[in-house]
Order: C-alpha cells, then sequence, then structure tokens
C-alpha cells in the first residue's frame, strides 16, 4: 500500500453542465463548497462535457501523474453527506490501492453489474456484498441502501465514486479503456486493477447518489464490448 496520508486530494468530474451552473446547481460541488474547510480538496472539472469518461479521467491521470496526489473520480450528482469523507479517502487508501463506497467480494462470468449476476436485474447474495449508499436528492436519503459491512476486499466496485492514489497510477500503469463511454468503465477498471494485482475494497463514507442507472441500447452495446474484450462471448 501508499503511504497517502498526507497528500491532497484532487476531485475529477466530468459534467454536461456549464462550469457556472455546475458550481451552483450540482450535488457535488454543493456538498465540496459546504465542506472545504474540513475536507479540503481541489477540484478537476471537466464542463460541458461531450467525450467519453474513460477519457477525462485518462486525461486526469496523464495530467496528474507526476504528483503526488488522491485522484477522486466521481460523478456529478453525488451528495457526500460527511464532514470528514477525505480522511476516510486517505484511511481507506492505506489498507487498499483502490477505493469505492460500494462493491462485490466476488465475481462471476458474463456478470453485467458490480450488484447484478445477471442481464435480468437478479441481485447478487447479500453475503458478498460490500458497502452503503443513499438513493434520493436529500439528506436523510429517501431510500438508504445498506449491502453489507464495508472495509472488504472486493472485486468490483461501483464506478459512482473511486479513489486512487497516483504513486499507484505510475507503478502499475493501471487506465481506464476508452472503449467504454460510461457503461462498464467501472466493471472494466476494476478487472483491469485485478490483473495487476491491486487490492481493491470499501470504505465507510456516507454518500447520497440522486439517479439510478438506465439498461439502454447504449448499455446492451457496451455489455457486449466488455464480454468480448475479457473473452466471455458464447
Amino acid at each position: 500500500m501508499n503511504t497517502t496520508q498526507e497528500l491532497p486530494i484532487r476531485l475529477v468530474v466530468a459534467t454536461q453542465l456549464s462550469q457556472t451552473d455546475f458550481f451552483s446547481q450540482s450535488a457535488t460541488a454543493q456538498t465540496v463548497r459546504a465542506f472545504i474547510e474540513s475536507s479540503p480538496v481541489e477540484v478537476r472539472l471537466y464542463s460541458e462535457n461531450q467525450k467519453g469518461l474513460c477519457e477525462i479521467y485518462n486525461d486526469a491521470i496523464d495530467s496528474s501523474i507526476e504528483e503526488d496526489v488522491i485522484l477522486v473520480f466521481a460523478h456529478d450528482d453525488v451528495l457526500i453527506s460527511d464532514f470528514f469523507w477525505t480522511e476516510k479517502v486517505r484511511s481507506g487508501l492505506k489498507t487498499f490501492d483502490l477505493v469505492g463506497v460500494v462493491g462485490n467480494q466476488r465475481r462471476l462470468p458474463k456478470q453485467p453489474g458490480w450488484i447484478m449476476v445477471d442481464t435480468q436485474g437478479n441481485l447478487d447474495e447479500r453475503q458478498y456484498l460490500s458497502g452503503s449508499m443513499g438513493q434520493g436528492h436529500s439528506f436523510p436519503p429517501e431510500r438508504l441502501d445498506v449491502f453489507g459491512p464495508t472495509g472488504l476486499e472486493c472485486k468490483l466496485l461501483d464506478g459512482v465514486f473511486l479513489a486512487i492514489s497516483t504513486p499507484t497510477l505510475r507503478s502499475s500503469k493501471l487506465r481506464f479503456d476508452n472503449r467504454f463511454q460510461f457503461h462498464f468503465y467501472d466493471l472494466d477498471f476494476c478487472r483491469s486493477a485485478e490483473l495487476l494485482n491491486l487490492k481493491m475494497g470499501t470504505i465507510a463514507l456516507s454518500l447520497v447518489h440522486q439517479s439510478l442507472g438506465k439498461l439502454d441500447q447504449q448499455w446492451v452495446t457496451a455489455y457486449q464490448n466488455y464480454l468480448a474484450k475479457w473473452g466471455e462471448l458464447d
């Protein structure tokens, strides 16, 4: 593991909003601003974005790779309701190389999501799941999903919130795969991390996500690309 206790944190966010609208309207910006004294961060914002998420994240990595920082990749619609969330991130990176808020301790063949075992939306058994996340537009959340204990080593993490240090990225050369515009970028990133023998796990972080995923045609196409990459097509 890397010594990350004193590393500054850089929050990487891609949004279709303008810079002005992001900082005035988005949940992510509002919570960063609210806790800036107890959890100081630098925001690397990609506003009015039309590029794939992996392309954006890789650009953030490449522009930061010579510095010693912690990169937090987060969606623009997350309400982080924790005064000391940056301390939680640093603490988690003492144990793991890559951390998230929810994940799965196992990975099954053709698994289409960190929590799903098939394309019909059936969920994995609770004994394998880790972490908690709220759903809704405020705190307390409209719904709180407690999937399992936190602090567990996982095979898959949800990409809504991922953190990793640049020393780990430098030594491992781990990157996102640009073929994934949005769907499956997180699963693919975790599988790539696993191949590099990086340790992944969840942290106890109070976070509310404002949107749910949808299984549209773009998701179907990305799933086929994901299966093809990892040799799991029939």
